[in-house]
């Protein structure tokens, strides 16, 4: 069976182009992902490694759709080919030959193949190390990160006096403020702190 996978990183991005070009390669099945690839704990892929068989070829728009771990990547690579799946990145050429026991172009398509997941790694590092340092740079700028810290309504003390004197209840409170109940109870654990 020809079994395609395609995979993208974020929720708002499409996987129109890679099911097409696995379509059009004749796979049979194809499993997505909208899930990053420094891992492999993706639902679909999950359900694929469950599903493909010896004899299967699986089928990737381009290598780093499969992952952009070196290692990890490496390890799911030998997990295939100790299975005998074979694997076909339609953006490398020489791993849509039929190797049939052809021992120097499976040597090529090792080299190219780790030095694909070499370089897909390496851009998730400079991703990462440019998002820190444009982060420090913010922090240095005054700009502040994490949740906005949520003021005491006006109504606040009064409502607490009430509750004190058991004349309302909290779920009376959080409707008075006009308060979800995970800011209520978070407020109030701070209020009772201060107290």
């Amino acid at each position: 069976m020809i079994i395609g996978y395609a995979r993208v990183s974020g929720l708002d991005q499409v996987l129109d182009r890679q099911i097409e070009s696995l379509k059009e390669y004749g796979c049979e099945r194809i499993y997505c992902d909208k899930s990053t690839g420094k891992n492999f704990n993706r639902p679909e892929y999950i359900k694929l490694k469950e599903m493909i068989r010896q004899g299967d070829v699986l089928v990737v728009h381009e290598f780093d759709r499969l992952g952009r771990n070196k290692k990890l990547t490496l390890k799911e690579l030998q997990y295939f080919k100790d299975n005998k799946i074979r694997l076909v990145a339609l953006n490398l050429p020489t791993t849509q030959l039929n190797i049939n026991d052809n021992v120097m172009l499976e040597t090529i398509n090792n080299i190219v193949i780790e030095l694909y997941t070499m370089i897909a790694q390496q851009e998730i590092e400079i991703r990462e190390k440019r998002q820190q340092e444009g982060i420090r740079v913010a922090k240095e700028k005054g700009i502040k990160f994490g949740r906005r810290k949520i003021e005491y309504p006006k109504e606040w003390k009064g409502v607490m006096e009430l509750l004190e004197n058991k004349t309302i209840n909290n779920i009376k409170a959080m409707e008075i403020l006009g308060l979800k109940k995970t800011t209520y109870y978070r407020l109030l654990k701070e209020y009772k702190n201060i107290i």
